[in-house]
């Protein structure tokens, strides 16, 4: 008993991660079968066809890439607007700076089919086609939030006395932000940026709303759900995952060696 007490937790969070990352572990077993039916459901055999022609069903290469698009470029004008926004809530004072920082809150909690419906009426009401334009707008709209709350943090916990020491220095506002606060901000920045290209990419229900024709590819998925979704769907998931996997890893060494370099001086 003493033995379980002092590694529950540790136990508890293994047996977490693995129930989080079976449904993936599915998914990726799933890319390599040919089904005997469409749907790709049961294991049948092993198969390498989805990977050696992952655009061999129509529309499934072309939903992926312009979900690809409308993430990049969301992820670009958000991150950028909500940078912005972190330092003037962070750094100035001004009147309405509470009531912005409880709007900024609001787009995080009301359920997405509000906003999917209310980004609706308000194109249809000024006349806009709905399209590519229109979901990326949308999905502007609600990264930012995300965007500010992750920046503001990294705002929040930055020791200000590193910027008062290069301010004591003699350097001048613009070198103080380029290398102080920027490089100490950056870390955020990019974790800002990576959640909201994955919040954007993952998106289906305010594409759904304002997408009109478009085809993303949550929207693809839900269509092709209804007459069995193609192998190489779990072939490109599969890719994302380990893409995405690549990317904290690195991060995380880069971190990790940074951090033994300070060390060792």
């Amino acid at each position: 008993m003493r033995w379980l007490r002092k590694r529950l937790v540790g136990i508890i969070a293994v047996l977490v991660l693995v129930y989080l990352f079976i449904p993936i572990a599915v998914i990726m077993v799933l890319s390599f079968n040919n089904p005997a039916g469409k749907y790709n459901l049961s294991w049948n055999e092993f198969s390498l066809a989805a990977w050696t022609n992952i655009c061999g069903v129509p529309g499934v290469c072309s939903s992926f890439v312009t979900s690809i698009e409308i993430g990049i470029i969301s992820t670009i004008f958000a991150t950028i607007l909500g940078t912005m926004i972190s330092f003037a809530l962070v750094r100035y004072r001004f009147r309405g700076r509470s009531t912005t920082n409880l709007l900024i809150f609001l787009p995080m909690a009301t359920p997405e089919v509000v906003m999917g419906a209310s980004l609706l009426a308000l194109f249809l009401n000024l006349r806009f086609p709905l399209g590519q334009l229109t979901v990326t707008i949308a999905h502007i709209m609600f990264i930012i939030s995300f965007v500010v709350v992750t920046v503001k943090a990294r705002l929040q916990g930055m020791d200000p006395r590193l910027e008062e020491a290069a301010r004591d220095l003699y350097a001048n506002p613009r070198a103080v932000f380029r290398y102080v606060t920027f490089p100490l901000v950056l870390p955020g920045i990019l974790g800002a940026a990576l959640l909201g290209f994955s919040l954007s990419f993952d998106d289906f229900i305010i594409s759904f709303f304002n997408a009109g024709t478009l085809v993303t590819f949550p929207i693809y998925i839900w269509g092709a759900a209804q007459r069995g979704i193609p192998v190489q769907v779990n072939a490109l998931a599969t890719i994302v995952f380990l893409v995405a996997l690549v990317i904290v890893l690195s991060g995380q060494l880069l971190s990790y060696r940074r951090r033994k370099a300070l060390e060792a001086r």
